[in-house]
């Protein structure tokens, strides 16, 4: 396994890519900020489009508008607002990301649930900052609004009824993912095929960067650390992390990280710091990653195992450093560098 040091944009969690350019007239690198964070493109191309920046910031502003829980009257706000029992008719952007959220609810046996959303703002991580500590009678309350199988879907997922009126749906951990998903996409119909997209950390990969290189470079990077603990070399792939190190609090010299395991109402306690998944969409990978950070280190390794997803850990020790533990399937991915 190969140990190298790479170029770190603001704001990533993670991963990112390792871009270094033998021609930089060969390329269109756009930057912005959205979602609270920073974003980085990166086409291989001989002509620069003017427009491209303009195109790309209108469709994360659309995702913006539609998913995010900090933008009032988006789309996901006008859902957990409407009262129970009563059918809501969802955009076609809305129906794919829930139809996938709601598939890896079933399949890590909901430790992936978007409908954390009461218990994110009782502990003060979602829109509703607290500065008391929760009380157990008031996380058990918030339990019983939690539980995507609460949301009934029509059978094309087109719609949706809430079984209670205050069940709320925070799409945080997947939507970030689900943006890069929509970049990249947007790139191949204006005729892109060579390009990187990186949001936050969560990266998408496609093409090559050149004939030399078959893909694209994108080191995974250890907790709290300027280093990384390997570089794949990725092509038509995303990654996604999940990692409890950079938002937290401490109550009576306690850690309480805002992972929250949707079946306890309470912050993981575990020794997982990170983890970092591949999936060819980087919406999948954000959420198995979520749902993975969720089950904790041997819980997670085994589901990663047995759903063959390839994922990386990173365990703290008794030391307070770092062990770096890998899936059957990204050991394979890590062999073919």
């Amino acid at each position: 396994m190969r140990i190298l040091k790479y170029f770190f944009l603001a704001g990533s969690i993670a991963v990112l890519a390792y871009l270094i350019f033998f021609n930089e007239t060969r390329f269109q690198e756009i930057r912005g900020k959205a979602f609270n964070t920073y974003y980085s493109i990166k086409i291989k191309t001989p002509h620069k489009n003017a427009g491209l920046n303009r195109k790309i910031q209108e469709e994360l502003e659309k995702v913006n508008s539609q998913m995010s829980v900090f933008e009032p009257g988006s789309e996901i706000n006008n859902i957990n607002e409407t009262p129970a029992k009563q059918n809501i008719e969802l955009s076609d952007e809305m129906s794919s990301l829930l139809q996938q959220s709601y598939n890896i609810y079933v399949m890590s046996g909901g430790n992936f649930d978007p409908t954390v959303g009461k218990l994110v703002d009782l502990w003060g991580f979602g829109t509703k900052k607290t500065i008391e500590f929760p009380k157990d009678e008031d996380i058990g309350e918030a339990l019983k609004l939690t539980g995507f199988n609460k949301v009934r879907f029509s059978s094309n997922y087109k719609s949706l009824k809430k079984d209670i009126s205050d069940i709320n749906i925070n799409l945080s951990a997947i939507a970030k993912g689900y943006a890069v998903d929509k970049v990249a996409e947007l790139l191949k119909k204006e005729g892109y095929n060579d390009f990187v997209v990186e949001i936050g950390g969560e990266v998408a990969a496609s093409g090559e960067k050149s004939e030399q290189t078959k893909g694209w470079n994108v080191g995974i990077k250890m907790p709290n650390s300027e280093e990384n603990a390997a570089v794949v070399t990725m092509h038509n792939m995303s990654v996604a992390t999940s990692g409890d190190y950079r938002n937290y609090f401490y109550y009576n010299d306690k850690r309480y990280s805002h992972t929250i395991i949707p079946k306890t109402g309470y912050p993981v306690e575990h020794k997982l710091a990170s983890v970092t998944v591949f999936n060819k969409s980087c919406m999948t990978a954000d959420g198995l990653a979520t749902a993975i950070m969720v089950m904790g280190e041997k819980d997670g390794l085994n589901f990663a195992d047995r759903n063959k997803i390839p994922a990386v850990f990173f365990v703290r020790t008794d030391n307070n450093d770092y062990e770096m533990i890998v899936s059957q399937s990204a050991k394979k991915l890590l062999e073919k560098q």
